[in-house]
C-alpha cells in the first residue's frame, strides 16, 4: 500500500463510519483473530510491534504489511500516547445492532451509558462470558475509537454490538438490574436473558424497568452504593 494513502487512511478513520480505528496492539490482534478486514497497519517502531504480537498472540498473522513512519508523521495520526507503538484501521462489519432470538447466551443492554471507556469494558466482558450481544440505548457508538480501544478489539468477537434509539422486542427475558430488586443469586437468571443496565450514577430508567421481567440487585456491602458498569456486567454475565 501506498505509504501517503495509509497515512491519510488512518487521519480519516476517526469520522468515517464505515471503518474501525484499532489503537494499540490489544486491539489489532483481537480484530485479526475475530476476522476483521483490516485494511492498514502503522508503526513508528515495526521491530517492536512485531515483537509484541510474538510475544502477546503468536497465533495472529498480519493480512497486510506493517507501514513504517516517522516520529512527527505518528503523532500527527494518532494525536495521543498509544500504550503500544501500533495504529490499525479495519472495516466496520455489518453485524446487527440487535442478536437474534435464537443466537445463544445472554445479552447485555446499556441504558445511555456516559463513558465510552466503560462501554467498552462492557463489551471486553460480554466477549469473554460469550455474550450474545451488547446493544446500546442512546447514542453512544459501542465502535468509538476509545470504546474499540477499551474493548481491546474485542467488538468484532461479538455477534451483535450496536446501537438503538428505543429497545425493541428482543423476544427475550428482560432481566433489570436496580437497587430495589431481589438479591441475584447464582443460577438465578435464564442462560438466554438480557440485562438491562443503567448508568453509574442515575441507575435504569423507569420505562425500561417497567419492562423487565425480573428485577434483581447485586448483594453488596452496606453503605458501598454501586459498582463499575462493568464489573456489574460480569458479575451477572457470570452468575
Amino acid at each position: 500500500m501506498d505509504p501517503a494513502y495509509a497515512v491519510e487512511l488512518a487521519r480519516s478513520s476517526r469520522r468515517d463510519a464505515t471503518r474501525v480505528r484499532l489503537e494499540g496492539v490489544h486491539a489489532l490482534k483481537h480484530a485479526v483473530r475475530f476476522g476483521a478486514d483490516v485494511e492498514v497497519v502503522l508503526s513508528p517502531d515495526v521491530a517492536t510491534l512485531r515483537r509484541l504480537l510474538q510475544e502477546l498472540a503468536p497465533d495472529v498473522e498480519l493480512p497486510v504489511p506493517v507501514v513504517a513512519v516517522d516520529d512527527d508523521t505518528w503523532r500527527s495520526v494518532v494525536g495521543r500516547e498509544l500504550p503500544s507503538p501500533s495504529l490499525a484501521v479495519a472495516r466496520r462489519p455489518t453485524v446487527p445492532a440487535v442478536p437474534g432470538t435464537d443466537a445463544p447466551g445472554r445479552v447485555v443492554v446499556l441504558e445511555h451509558p456516559r463513558h465510552l471507556g466503560n462501554l467498552g469494558a462492557v463489551v471486553r466482558v460480554a466477549a469473554a462470558a460469550d455474550a450474545a450481544g451488547v446493544v446500546v440505548v442512546g447514542d453512544a457508538d459501542p465502535w468509538h475509537p476509545t470504546a474499540v480501544r477499551a474493548g481491546a478489539g474485542l467488538q468484532f468477537a461479538l455477534g451483535a454490538c450496536g446501537r438503538v434509539e428505543v429497545l425493541p422486542d428482543l423476544g427475550r427475558p428482560l432481566v433489570a438490574l436496580d437497587p430495589d430488586g431481589e438479591d441475584l443469586r447464582p443460577g438465578a437468571l435464564p442462560p438466554d436473558a438480557a440485562v438491562l443496565l443503567g448508568t453509574e450514577r442515575g441507575g435504569l430508567g423507569a420505562r425500561l424497568r417497567e419492562r423487565a421481567d425480573l428485577v434483581v440487585r447485586i448483594p453488596m456491602r452496606t453503605g458501598v452504593s454501586s459498582l463499575n458498569l462493568a464489573t456489574a456486567a460480569a458479575v451477572v454475565l457470570y452468575a
